[in-house]
């Protein structure tokens, strides 16, 4: 049993890894020698696998996961949580902007009463592209998931071993660390941290894989998708409704048909689009669902290091 855990989703380290654990041993020995590093390799294709098991030898502390395929940053944090052993769990990115050396901040502020310590990044070292881009994302994805969740806040944290298990009762398919925290209700400090450029490469999170976990989150945390066709629905038949109205009273007045090819042809295809963009919606929930309800396993590991 270690007193601190850390664990990492690794993808395409293996420049930074060296360095990442000298750091990590440097800042944890200040705080216990009982420790457990935790990386999980999520088949990036490069060499990090080897250098996890170089580490391993070296230190029997750190100790090493490896899926089978790519699932993805959430589910490594899924496979750590569920192996770690530590009182307290630290969850960080292996890129080195999350800094080792906050590690024994972000555990002090957890030791005046608090289960769970996030790192706020105070500046970001980000392009200027980027951080709008983040900013309008998280704006739009707060608005749909209905989580008040802060863009400025990353996987960088400190739990307790009751959240962690907390947060391993969570089975479904998708996952995403911060709204699972979010929706457990323990309270919540923060703690600004120094953000790091990346030590070394680009970040792999494109734009498109961006869309794809926003629109999986909004899935898995809130149906307001549904309840936003459907008041749009209702305001489509009401305008409807007011323009029919105004049409009987044209003609009325006037006693003139008012000739209406062109717009008729353009509210039948506007609301045929409506109906297949709704049906599209609720197909998207059916699919996840059955997802589900196949109860498949979270991830699959191929190899492991420091474990029996």
């Amino acid at each position: 049993m270690a007193h601190i855990s850390v664990v990492i989703p690794v993808f395409r380290a293996e420049a930074c890894l060296h360095e990442l654990y000298r750091r990590l041993r440097e800042s944890l020995t200040t705080l216990t020698e009982n420790f457990e590093i935790i990386l999980v390799e999520d088949c990036g294709g490069d060499r990090s696998w080897d250098i996890i098991l170089e580490l391993a030898e070296q230190d029997p502390r750190v100790k090493g996961l490896q899926f089978s395929r790519n699932f993805g940053q959430h589910y490594g944090i899924t496979a750590g949580l569920e192996r770690s052993t530590g009182d307290w769990v630290v969850v960080m990115d292996c890129d080195l902007q999350d800094r080792p050396e906050e590690i024994p901040r972000l555990y002090a502020r957890a030791q005046e009463g608090f289960l769970v310590v996030l790192g706020r990044r105070a500046r970001r070292r980000d392009g200027f592209w980027k951080s709008l881009r983040s900013r309008l994302f998280y704006t739009i994805f707060n608005y749909l998931s209905e989580l008040n969740y802060n863009s400025q806040v990353s996987n960088f944290s400190i739990i307790h071993r009751k959240v962690v298990r907390a947060i391993l009762q969570f089975r479904e398919q998708l996952r995403f660390y911060g709204g699972m925290l979010a929706w457990v209700g323990f309270p919540v400090a923060y703690l600004d941290v120094e953000h790091s450029e990346r030590y070394e490469g680009k970040s792999t999170y494109t734009l498109r894989k961006l869309l794809k976990l926003s629109a999986d989150i909004v899935l898995a945390f809130s149906d307001k998708p549904l309840r936003l066709s459907i008041k749009f629905g209702f305001a489509m038949a009401f305008f409807a409704f007011l323009f029919g109205v105004y049409l009987i009273i044209r003609v009325w007045l006037y006693g003139v048909v008012v000739p209406g090819y062109y717009s008729i042809m353009v509210s039948l295809y506007f609301l045929a689009g409506i109906i297949i963009a709704n049906l599209g919606i609720i197909g998207i929930y059916l699919g996840k669902t059955f997802e589900e309800t196949k109860k498949r396993p979270l991830y699959v590991i191929a190899n492991t290091v420091g474990y029996e």
